[in-house]
């Protein structure tokens, strides 16, 4: 991992706002030349998988597992700029558990919202307590400029993270909003970062341009992922520790139980520190109270 994320460690005041807010934006996350080539890298995919699912040209496409379709994709998995604000509200015991990019082209004629959600389905049906727990976050890269409305904008109820259930429009086919609810307006390169417990949606493009995004989704290791994690093997054999971590390697002592049947198996419940290739960064680059539970 990049030593470029030490100066992007999260600050108080950014813990305090994600807390609080559910949703914190990360200005120029990405630089001009790696976002324009991930914007057309979406375009192209777009262009493939947009025939292959058989969608019209003003729908929306959405596909998921890109984590290990190329190496810039692999690269935003510990961005030095996102990964530490990560970390920082999850703790180091993490990995990827869903990855995917959203293509949203022009529609003049729609105005239609995704509807309003919380991320992660049955977890909101099934864990107790109000609220429910974080759980996992996401991360979104915009690669195209939301700054106005009408552009496929991504909306939130700022501070909803808290509550399990909220007044929503009968209609979510019209403009009409919930109270509170805020597009988020991204630049080209931002990364906004959100609680999966923030009651969000997405919206209709009557731009001139496609809308295009890339989500990365993280949440604790023994959390099952959403995705299969596909990256080619002669990739993987090259990949440094902490992306492996990243991608759901367990530990090794747990993965040889059964040639040591005196160890205990931890799977990722429990977990042998020393190895965890997170902690093991995060405690010899910033400290020991970096990593502390």
């Amino acid at each position: 991992m990049d030593s470029i994320a030490l100066n992007h460690l999260l600050t108080e005041e950014e813990h305090e706002a994600f807390n609080r807010d559910g949703i914190l934006i990360i200005k120029n996350a990405l630089p001009p030349d790696k976002t324009d080539f991930l914007n057309k890298l979406v375009g192209e995919y777009d262009n493939v998988y947009r025939k292959k699912f058989g969608l019209s040209p003003t729908e929306r496409l959405s596909d998921v597992d890109i984590v290990g379709r190329h190496p810039a994709l692999l690269d935003l998995l510990d961005c030095p700029t996102t990964l530490p604000k990560v970390w920082g509200i999850l703790g180091w015991n993490i990995r990827l558990y869903h990855s995917y990019l959203v293509d949203t082209p022009p529609d003049p004629e729609s105005k239609k919202f995704l509807g309003w959600h919380q991320d992660s389905g049955r977890l909101n049906d099934e864990l107790e307590g109000e609220p429910r727990p974080r759980i996992s976050l996401k991360v979104m890269f915009s690669l195209s400029d939301t700054t106005e409305t009408g552009r496929a904008n991504f909306y939130v109820i700022p501070g909803s993270h808290l509550y399990n259930k909220i007044e929503l429009p009968r209609l979510t086919k019209t403009d009409e909003l919930p109270e509170n609810a805020i597009p988020v307006l991204a630049g080209p390169g931002d990364a906004v970062l959100f609680d999966r417990r923030i009651w969000h949606t997405a919206s209709y493009n009557v731009w001139d341009q496609s809308r295009r995004v890339i989500f990365y989704g993280y949440s604790y290791r023994w959390l099952v992922a959403n995705d299969e994690m596909t990256v080619d093997p002669i990739t993987w054999e090259n990949l440094d520790p902490v992306r492996r971590q990243l991608l759901g390697e367990p530990s090794k002592r747990s993965t040889n139980f059964s040639q040591n049947p005196g160890l205990a198996p931890v799977g990722y419940g429990f977990t042998y520190d020393d190895e965890v290739p997170l902690k093991q960064w995060i405690e010899n680059h910033v400290g020991e109270q970096a990593v502390a539970p």
